[in-house]
């Protein structure tokens, strides 16, 4: 879900299951006794978890736009999957079956219902829309001339295609037969189409109605530099480095000088050049793409997602407009539900630069694997002292003690980077399943980043 508001009701909490398989084991409230950091992140994992297993849409095994804990979906879009969220929720059944939140047969069983509906689905120069209806497969219009290829989304579930297929490739000759079926969707994606005729760049959106008249050209610093290194990836439909170059990295010109509370931000992030974007930005690219050791020559991304989480928490530190709250264990701010100046709530992208007395959990439990100490401060601090944040499918998606609010809903875009991140500070599994797969060591060549974590076949990671 980008920048786009959205009218949502007041929904009460009740338990509701759209899994036929076994339910993951959760609790409502928040125990009473003190848990250790590593028992508390894992009661967060897989209490999150639940989201993309007991609570998905039941006719795809894909994620819901969203979870209505009391069931009620004013708007009948409770059959409605997202694409993007959908591929974070792949990386979530692998780290829940890594894990025995599931049952390892359980999870192929589901990660079969999904691929087999994503067969099926409408694709548009092999490219799923942004949203689809999870009982039939057919498009729902994102907006009016957003009603065909979303490259950007689709790359958010390339993303877990790959790390299916690197979990299961060498397993039982089910698994083997799952991993082939991840594998075809991968190739079968026109990335190349997205250059809109040939330019030297990648474009957001092709409609069969509307053609290019989006015109979303992906440049510049935000959440999409995962769509170039699954271009540049692709064995079937490739993009060049000279569309990197030209394309995301405005010929050099991303490059950004600014300092924001000591910290560089190095790169110039659309339309918050001063103290950086929502956090999801550090997020969503990096749940397989490991940030840590990864260089190119504009960055160095794990500094990069580094500085800019630590300006999101200095600036909650500073606390300028003196919410109640904010401080060391009450920060991170980022795209969520919110809650407007009338009361009502609406969806928002919070960050330095638009910060509305909300804050999102997924922000910091999703940097963990930037901020461990303060991350890891928020959500005991969350959990121990805030148990109306807490519910069926985790942490709830944004609140504010300013204002004695929470919304007591969820989005598959916020749960995901939680679970995924969160496996990715405890193991590293996701990252290490990502990028030792072929094509992307191949891909990230091609565009001239160097990984000293993933060397090529051949040569010793460096330690």
């Amino acid at each position: 879900m980008r920048f786009k508001n959205i009218l949502i009701f007041t929904l009460a909490i009740a338990g509701i299951t759209c899994s036929s398989q076994s339910p993951v084991k959760g609790n409502k409230k928040p125990d009473a006794k003190k848990l250790t950091d590593d028992q508390l992140l894992d009661k967060v994992q897989r209490q999150t978890f639940r989201y993309f297993w007991d609570f998905a849409e039941p006719h795809s095994g894909m994620a819901r736009e969203r979870y209505h804990p009391d069931g009620n979906y004013p708007d009948r879009d409770a059959n409605i999957v997202t694409t993007g969220g959908s591929g974070f929720g792949l990386m979530s059944i692998i780290s829940a079956a890594n894990r025995g939140y599931i049952k390892r047969k359980e999870a192929v069983e589901r990660l079969n219902k999904i691929a087999d509906f994503l067969t099926k689905a409408d694709r548009f120069h092999g490219a799923w829309s942004h949203w689809i209806d999870g009982e039939t497969g057919k498009v729902k219009p994102f907006g009016t001339k957003d009603n065909g290829g979303d490259l950007v989304e689709t790359s958010f579930l390339a993303q877990g295609f790959l790390v299916v297929r690197e979990y299961f490739k060498n397993g039982t000759a089910e698994e083997k037969a799952l991993a082939g079926k991840y594998d075809k969707l991968w190739k079968g994606i026109e990335w190349n189409w997205y250059t809109k005729g040939g330019e030297n760049a990648l474009y957001w959106h092709w409609s069969p109605n509307y053609a290019w008249d989006m015109n979303f050209k992906l440049e510049g610093y935000n959440e999409c530099l995962i769509t170039y290194v699954m271009a540049a990836s692709s064995p079937t439909h490739t993009i060049s480095r000279e569309t990197y170059d030209k394309g995301w990295a405005r010929s050099g010109k991303i490059i950004s000088d600014k300092v924001a509370y000591g910290f560089p931000l190095i790169l110039k992030h659309n339309g918050a050049e001063n103290y950086g974007g929502p956090l999801f930005w550090a997020h969503y690219s990096y749940l397989g793409l490991d940030p840590n050791g990864l260089k190119d020559q504009y960055a160095d991304y794990q500094k990069l997602n580094y500085d800019h989480s630590m300006i999101n928490y200095s600036y909650a530190v500073e606390n300028p407009k003196a919410y109640k709250a904010y401080g060391k264990d009450f920060w991170g701010l980022t795209a969520s539900y919110s809650r407007n100046e009338d009361g009502s709530t609406g969806y928002n992208a919070h960050m330095p630069g638009n910060d509305v007395g909300v804050v999102s959990p997924t922000a910091a439990i999703s940097s963990i694997v930037y901020t461990p100490k303060e991350s890891i401060a928020f959500i005991r601090n969350l959990y121990e002292n805030y148990p109306d944040s807490w519910g069926l499918a985790g942490f709830y998606d944004a609140l504010s003690p300013q204002y004695n609010w929470t919304a007591k809903w969820y989005l598959a875009i916020d749960q995901g980077p939680e679970v995924v991140m969160l496996e990715n500070y405890r193991s590293g599994l996701i990252w290490k399943l990502f990028m030792n797969a072929p094509e992307v060591q191949q891909g990230l060549k091609k565009l001239g980043f160097t990984t000293s974590k993933y060397p090529s076949k051949g040569r010793k990671a460096v330690k």
